[in-house]
């Protein structure tokens, strides 16, 4: 099993405040912990332009990535990226480790295609809007995939996509979908154009109607 992505790490040995500051400013770090699995978690440093260049790749996020930390190599994907809130400078990354028998949960991106030729908005000149940009799921690391798609192609003013419409691959599993039909949540929706004729008027409350009644 191996990664797309490749970083190089060292174990962190000066902790608090004052090392932290020092690391980031000047030797151009950024700071970050791998946790999971057998071992405990280590505190680790990388090189800023390193991150940078990886996490330009939409990919990198939802990747497995070879870590190689201290010399040895182990597998990791990312959980969690915190950046500086004006600066969107990269302060902090957490790291899991992971094994190939051991199932993951991940925040995957949807990718919609076909939104701009879909009947709904060229022929009858609705918009598309989305609830989820995401979603979570379970699966085996070598089932992990980049993102999920969503094809619009053949949807019509009033027609949505839930989460049950999508055909996940193989081996992965919606978490939402795993705590019943009542967590079958909206995706995308094609919606009817402003001052549009009844017909589209009435579609789209009817399926705002069935949200509401699914909600209950």
């Amino acid at each position: 099993m191996s990664g797309e992505f490749m970083l190089n790490a060292e174990t962190r040995k000066d902790l608090g405040k004052g090392a932290s500051r020092r690391l980031r400013r000047l030797e151009n770090k950024v700071l970050g912990i791998v946790y999971g699995g057998k071992n405990k978690p280590t505190p680790v440093t990388f090189a800023m332009n390193e991150i940078v260049k990886l996490a330009e790749n939409e990919a990198f996020f939802t990747s497995l990535v070879d870590l190689n930390l201290d010399g040895k190599s182990e597998q990791v994907v990312i959980k969690d990226m915190q950046r500086h809130p004006a600066r969107e400078t990269i302060m902090h990354v957490d790291f899991l480790r992971v094994s190939a028998k051991t199932k993951i949960t991940m925040q995957v991106p949807f990718h919609f295609t076909n939104e701009d030729t879909c009947h709904g908005v060229k022929i009858e000149g609705g918009s598309v809007s989305h609830a989820l940009n995401d979603i979570e799921i379970t699966c085996l690391p070598k089932d992990l995939p980049e993102y999920i798609e969503v094809d619009m192609a053949a949807l019509k003013v009033g027609d949505n996509v839930h989460l049950s419409d999508l055909v996940l691959p193989k081996g992965v599993e919606s978490v939402a979908l795993a705590h019943g039909e009542d967590h079958d949540l909206l995706v995308s929706a094609v919606n009817a154009p402003r001052g549009g004729g009844d017909e589209a008027e009435q579609a789209t409350d009817d399926a705002a109607d069935t949200e509401e009644s699914s909600d209950e």
